[in-house]
């Protein structure tokens, strides 16, 4: 366990300190907003068997909604003050896959998936591992400006119960929005 935590943060130091000039991490300070919303999902429509993903998307949403509504932000359907983008990376010591479904478009996420995907690869610990990296950007609706960046990485579970798998998504949450401050 303590290997897998060490790992954990290896990969969270690596992608950190990526080479690339797109930013993991960014704080503009309070943001100045009542309302949000997430980004118009790409499988927004679709019956739910072709995403079996819809269980994850709707804890990590429930997730969000819980932390930044304890923060004073209302969630409504669009249009908010600031719009809650999403990225999910899960990978391991060879390969990564993203999931970009609520993230949008126009920016730099294969960039970021090149980032965990070296991090993953780079790192020194011979044994097997799979992790996740959960990415969070908040968006000033109007201007487009990107407010806040975070990413947390947690090691993957293998056929967790839906109580387990929200309760580790809700944790990932929790610490990466932990810096997240809100004025109005």
């Amino acid at each position: 366990m303590k290997s897998k935590v060490l790992l954990m943060l290896g990969v969270c130091a690596a992608l950190v300190a990526g080479c690339s000039s797109t930013p993991t991490r960014k704080d503009t300070g309070p943001i100045r907003a009542s309302t949000f919303s997430f980004v118009k999902g790409a499988n927004e429509g679709r019956p739910g068997y072709v995403d079996r993903r819809a269980q994850v998307h709707a804890a990590i949403q429930e997730s969000l909604v819980r932390n930044l509504g304890g923060r004073g932000l209302s969630k409504v359907a669009e249009s908010g003050d600031v719009t809650v983008a999403y990225l999910v990376i899960v990978g391991n010591n060879v390969s990564t896959a993203m999931i970009n479904d609520y993230f949008g478009y126009g920016r730099d996420s294969s960039k970021l998936q090149e980032k965990a995907t070296k991090a993953y690869s780079n790192s020194k610990n011979p044994n097997y591992f799979e992790a996740g990296t959960l990415l969070v950007d908040l968006i000033d609706t109007k201007s487009g400006k990107l407010l806040f960046r975070n990413f947390v990485v947690r090691p993957t579970l293998r056929d967790p119960s839906p109580e387990m798998r929200e309760q580790h998504i809700r944790e990932a949450v929790d610490e990466l929005l932990k810096d997240v401050k809100i004025a109005r």
